[in-house]
């Protein structure tokens, strides 16, 4: 599929602010899914460092404005094309052990709701990693009902759990952490999504989850839209969790308060 997607994000300051440093993760995933055929991504008066890559294969690039501004707007132009591979994740610069990622943090931290979830899911699958990475994804679609505005962003694993109500970052959270209990790798990843399972067009970022499993490596699964990602999805980055794998961090020097809008359009077509 060949895929269009222009994202944009302003930052507004009641105040000036008088330097912005950012760090970006804006960069499609050099993957056996995709392949870039332009991309670009700017903030005008902004200086850019050089790319660089994190262990997980993760472009990234930093990003200053030096003089005093209340306001800075990124926009995100690119074309890419894209393959179904089933889930199936393969970026040759991912070089950090599987095992990094058993790891747990304030949002995707177990507790006993999800450890009977867990347990509950797998329980006929004792055998099979895959079997089970796919009984925790549907189990967590069936136990959070896709809500917006039912969660924020620092709400936890464990606390969308018990509204039973949430958005793509508590699947995506929810699915790590069980997954973590049954000792599978799992990480938070970000890109978009061009149309969902209703096949209705997707106007924002997306979220879904990767687990690794022996003999097959990193395999994504979509608990919100219950599949693997197909070749409607962009792959951009990834982290232990929503904090790690975020596609803009950064500092605004100043005083003031911090708003922010976001605008995606993703146009497809097949080839």
């Amino acid at each position: 599929m060949l895929l269009t997607v222009f994202h944009e994000t302003r930052y507004h300051y009641s105040q000036a602010q008088r330097r912005i440093s950012q760090s970006h993760r804006l960069y499609p995933t050099e993957c056996n899914s995709q392949r870039v055929l332009s991309w670009n991504v700017s903030v005008q008066g902004g200086e850019f460092g050089e790319y660089f890559y994190d262990s997980a294969g993760d472009r990234i690039r930093t990003m200053s404005l030096a003089e005093p501004s209340d306001a800075i707007e990124i926009q995100v132009n690119g074309e890419i094309e894209t393959t179904c591979t089933n889930g199936v994740m393969q970026c040759p610069r991912d070089v950090i052990s599987p095992l990094a990622y058993l790891r747990t943090t304030p949002v995707t931290a177990p507790d006993e709701a999800l450890n009977e979830l867990a347990c509950r899911s797998t329980a006929a699958h004792a055998e099979n990693k895959l079997d089970q990475a796919h009984a925790l994804s549907h189990a967590v679609r069936e136990a959070i009902n896709y809500t917006p505005g039912a969660t924020n962003p620092s709400s936890s694993a464990s606390e969308a759990l018990v509204q039973g109500a949430g958005v793509c970052q508590d699947h995506a959270h929810c699915l790590i952490s069980s997954a973590r209990l049954c000792g599978i790798p799992a990480r938070y990843v970000v890109g978009y999504l061009h149309t969902d399972a209703n096949m209705q067009s997707h106007d924002s970022s997306h979220a879904w989850a990767e687990l690794y499993i022996e003999n097959l490596g990193w395999v994504g699964f979509d608990a919100t839209n219950q599949c693997c990602p197909d070749e409607r999805y962009i792959r951009i980055g990834s982290g232990l969790d929503a904090q790690a794998a975020a596609p803009v961090r950064g500092i605004a020097h100043g005083a003031g308060g911090e708003t922010m809008h976001t605008r995606v359009t993703i146009d497809g077509n097949q080839q």
